[in-house]
């Protein structure tokens, strides 16, 4: 990869009715170990929308391969996906550990 060029991930994931607040409320109080290990994937400009029950996640980093195998090695994500399990039906690529990307179709710079 060259330059300063970021690659950009995008994920889906359902909430079950009625935890919207605590999605909300478990995201607000994140635990600094978790930003920790995004940081050290190197994870930027990452956000989380609602719409109805459906989220989106998206973000971008300067190497995918190295942001999906810091989070696919974590105790620490492994630990959050387990605490987030009774709100969240998300799935989970079996080779990587995380969830699969979404294919991108557009991007207006």
């Amino acid at each position: 990869m060259s330059g300063n060029s970021l690659q950009r991930f995008a994920w889906r994931a359902r909430i079950l009715p009625g935890t919207e607040f605590e999605y909300r409320k478990r995201h607000d109080e994140i635990w600094p170990e978790m930003t920790a290990v995004l940081n050290e994937a190197g994870i930027h400009n990452y956000s989380i929308w609602l719409s109805g029950l459906d989220l989106f996640g998206y973000y971008e980093c300067a190497d995918l391969e190295h942001a999906t195998k810091v989070q696919g090695n974590s105790p620490v994500v492994a630990r959050w996906n387990e605490y987030m399990k009774d709100i969240l039906v998300m799935d989970f690529d079996p080779e990587t550990g995380t969830t699969p990307p979404l294919k991108l179709m557009f991007v207006h710079a």
